[in-house]
């Protein structure tokens, strides 16, 4: 009896010592996840998915930024002949060697740094504060509305990057039909913009590219939150890469569509000569450059370069979203 007595006492507080050590490994998990769930730590989570996916899909970036100015026939271009978006590639790496399909990558990972970092943790905080006491309190159009401003935002303080990474992207053409360089390299362009423009000729162009990201963003983020959160919700797949693979292929199309059109003006805009005082040569705003593009060429030239678009937006989504979600696991952070 005596010692039924005792077994039973040296189990119950080897059960009581159990329950203890798992509350304080939960309790280290929870602090684990407290800690990594910082802005701080979500914005390197950010940029380092961002960097991932640029760098395995810059060539198609690449790629369409070419399509979309060879054809400016207010530039003198219409005579340009279109090879398509493999043609195009495979005649850059020929001509001007498979290096160069990473021509201006240095100036667009800087951007990442500041609009992908900037635009995906502003999301979630503005996510994260509405949903705290009402977990219905963030429904689609506050989604939409949260996504734009957080774009655009982003974008308008990354567009000096922009317009630096465009300007170096036409240099191995230029150079090909025989036209002096305009500029040699991040800095120098850097240095040619300030000289012409003054400090706000780094923002040439802002505009129709804010207006791109915040058409870009309603793509991306509203839609990725609205369909993983409906398949979640609504089907038996869980929070895994398969789920993130539909809602980011969804994200990808839906921000091409929107996008494509601001996405040719800017690039126009961009690309454009200027006076001595960095005034464009060819359009005087983006809504000349609009309205010059349908004139000339057609409703339909605002989507040149759609496939282009849509085939680098889509790997790009489905490349960012894979790794930020498998980065923010193996951190221990919540899932997005």
């Amino acid at each position: 009896m005596k010692t039924d007595i005792l077994q039973s006492t040296v189990s119950m507080a080897h059960e009581k010592e159990k329950k203890k050590l798992y509350a304080e490994e939960d309790i280290s998990k929870l602090a684990v996840i407290k800690s990594n769930d910082t802005i701080a730590m979500k914005y390197m989570m950010c940029v380092a998915a961002a960097s991932v996916a640029e760098g395995a899909t810059y060539p198609l970036d690449l790629t369409k930024t070419r399509l979309q100015i060879q054809g400016e026939m207010a530039s003198g271009g219409g005579n340009a002949k279109y090879r398509g978006m493999f043609r195009t590639a495979m005649g850059i790496a020929k001509e001007e060697g498979l290096l160069h399909l990473w021509r201006g990558m240095l100036p667009a990972l800087y951007r990442h740094a500041i609009y992908t970092g900037f635009r995906m943790s502003a999301y979630e905080e503005i996510r994260n504060q509405l949903s705290k006491k009402d977990k219905d309190g963030f429904s689609l159009w506050k989604k939409v509305v949260a996504g734009m401003m957080a774009g655009g935002i982003g974008q308008l303080m990354a567009s000096p990057t922009d317009l630096i990474k465009t300007q170096i992207q036409m240099e191995g053409r230029r150079r090909l039909m025989g036209e002096p360089p305009r500029v040699d390299g991040m800095v120098d362009a850097f240095r040619k913009i300030v000289k012409q423009g003054g400090v706000t000729g780094l923002w040439r162009g802002c505009w129709p590219n804010v207006q791109r990201a915040a058409l870009v963003n309603l793509g991306d983020l509203s839609t990725y939150d609205s369909v993983k959160s409906s398949i979640l919700d609504n089907t038996t797949l869980e929070d895994n890469s398969v789920t993130h693979c539909l809602s980011s292929g969804c994200a990808g199309l839906v921000g091409a569509i929107m996008g494509t059109p601001a996405d040719v003006v800017k690039a126009r805009i961009m690309n454009q000569a200027t006076d001595e005082y960095g005034r464009g040569l060819v359009y005087k705003s983006s809504a000349d450059c609009f309205m010059q593009t349908v004139r000339g060429e057609g409703f339909l030239a605002l989507y040149k370069g759609f496939l282009p678009c849509w085939l680098r937006m889509a790997p790009w989504s489905l490349t960012f979203w894979l790794s930020f979600e498998q980065i923010r696991k193996a951190s221990g952070a919540t899932p997005f």
